[in-house]
């Protein structure tokens, strides 16, 4: 990690930086608090890892730290969202108690009604026949696979259920129990909340199966984020994981993780799947199994028929009336269950809302397989193949034409690409930023070769003249035995085939190991 700042010192580089509205240079903060290159350095580091910033480089070669003005932490929220969320938690835990309550018992309540009326309408009320004490003693009560049926034997209070396709991951005994599907009925299936360090797995696998070596563009490439959001989030993993970041020969940002290469050499690391090939799954409305649905809906509906019904089926029958009677058997089961169904009926202009964001964002990572793809290859990217690519891909929600230019026109602006339109009226994209990134980090790789923990040559330094540079690129280009284009084609798997990461396969691994303990 990082060396330590003194907090004083830290709040004084803060200071500085809302002095200097954010956006500074190591010398402009030592110019302004009068403390050592260093400290700087090291406090500005820190501060990238736990503020909203990320670094920039001038025509001149010098990094600029840019944080947002109102130097906002990481994973904060503003206090109504807080207190939104808490309220939110307190009304669903005091409703699902409720549910519990009102399903189960009104559910077996009207059974026994019904069956009793049935019987009183049948015998002529005589009172001979009755039910609940004969032969088996429990034809209505819970006998032990009624309660496993309830309850899984090895489940614990508190363990979120994900939705039928996280079910059938779980060994057998790890029955979910009936409860938890009524829940997602209506609340939705629970979601997976990853932390930090579980998010950060994946991106460590990058950038150790990148020797080391990673730039903005190659963590897009992995994430499938905007170009502002990568920046922002490469300055998290350069504080929170002690990395260097320098300006190549070309001007391009490089960020190398000395820190994390350290190895025994037993294993090499296994790239991550890139974007397209952890497309995000479509929000279930229940999570639950059809054959879960029906059974909850079942009772649900049962239970609001029978008591719509009762005053004039029940109640004559079994001599039943007044105001106590037609509240508790009427009115409270009639409104939970209109209610109930009503959870659920709501949640779908949010379930609606939220999977054109997800299939926005898939659309996005698909594509930038596709952009990838040609501009390593030195090709442009044509409207027309950019369409007919992602198309063949997203079958379950084709994009349009005009939402696939929509992306390459953010694209052109975040990453400075040309555009031209060709004789047939077709638009040609060209990306050579994407390539040129690729390039510095590869460059930076073969010198530094940080897989083996040894150092090799100087490939770039701030305080080149342009003849040191010029000799650097002339003497690193005699050591080229493959050719660049190959190389560079190498990083990027296959856009070919397109797949789906469950959100719940983050966190798998932890739940497992909390279970097994």
């Amino acid at each position: 990690m990082s060396a330590q700042v003194a907090p004083g010192r830290q709040a004084d580089i803060l200071a500085s930086l809302r002095r200097l509205k954010g956006a500074v240079t190591v010398g402009d903060v030592v110019a302004d608090s009068g403390l050592s290159a260093d400290t700087v350095r090291n406090g500005l580091k820190a501060l990238l890892e736990s503020h909203h910033g990320h670094l920039s480089v001038t025509d001149s070669g010098e990094l600029v730290y840019d944080f947002d003005a109102g130097m906002i932490e990481r994973g904060t929220e503003p206090l109504i969202a807080r207190m939104w969320s808490a309220c939110r938690r307190v009304t669903q835990g005091a409703f699902k108690a409720w549910i519990v309550v009102m399903l189960v018992v009104y559910f077996v309540v009207m059974v026994v009604l019904i069956i009793a009326a049935l019987f009183a309408s049948r015998r002529g009320n005589s009172g001979r026949g009755g039910f609940g004490g004969g032969r088996g003693g429990g034809s209505f009560g819970f006998n032990s696979s009624s309660w496993y049926w309830i309850w899984g034997p090895r489940w614990r209070i508190g363990r979120p259920y994900y939705g039928h396709r996280w079910e059938r991951t779980l060994p057998k005994e790890d029955r979910v129990p009936f409860y938890k599907k009524v829940f997602a009925f209506v609340f939705g299936p629970d979601q997976p909340r990853p932390t930090q360090k579980q998010l950060d797995r994946s991106k460590l696998r990058l950038i150790r199966a990148r020797s080391g070596v990673l730039t903005t563009a190659e963590l897009v490439e992995h994430t499938g984020s905007t170009f502002p959001e990568a920046e922002d989030e490469v300055g998290r993993l350069l504080g929170a994981y002690d990395g260097e970041a320098a300006v190549s020969p070309d001007g391009e940002l490089v960020y190398a993780f000395p820190g994390l290469m350290a190895s025994t050499g037993t294993s090499s690391p296994r790239p991550p799947n890139p974007a397209w090939m952890r497309l995000e799954p479509e929000l279930q409305l229940t999570g639950n199994s059809a054959g879960a649905n029906a059974v909850v809906a079942g009772m649900n509906t049962f239970t609001l028929v029978a008591s719509a019904t009762a005053p004039w089926f029940i109640f004559p029958r079994l001599g039943i009336g007044g105001a106590a009677a037609f509240w508790a058997l009427v009115i409270v089961p009639v409104v939970f269950s209109v209610l109930f169904f009503a959870g659920p009926l709501v949640r779908m202009i949010g379930v609606g809302f939220e999977n054109r964001k997800r299939h926005r964002r898939n659309l996005r990572r698909v594509l930038t397989g596709f952009v990838y793809d040609r501009a390593l290859r030195g090709r442009p990217v044509t409207l027309s193949e950019a369409h007919t690519h992602v198309r063949s891909r997203l079958l379950s929600v084709p994009p349009t034409r005009n939402e696939v230019a929509s992306l390459l026109d953010e694209f052109v602006a975040a990453l400075d690409g040309e555009v031209s339109v060709a004789d047939d009226g077709d638009v040609h994209y060209r990306f050579t930023a994407i390539r040129e990134q690729y390039a510095a980090a590869d460059t930076v790789r073969r010198v530094l070769e940080l897989e083996k923990r040894q150092l090799g040559d100087v490939v770039f330094s701030t305080s080149d003249s342009v003849e040191d540079a010029d000799k650097r690129e002339l003497e690193l280009f005699d050591k080229e035995l493959v050719g660049p284009s190959t190389r560079l084609e190498g990083y990027l798997p296959t856009v070919d085939r397109v797949d789906v990461e469950e959100p719940y396969e983050l966190i798998a691994f932890d739940e497992e190991m909390y279970r097994r303990r």
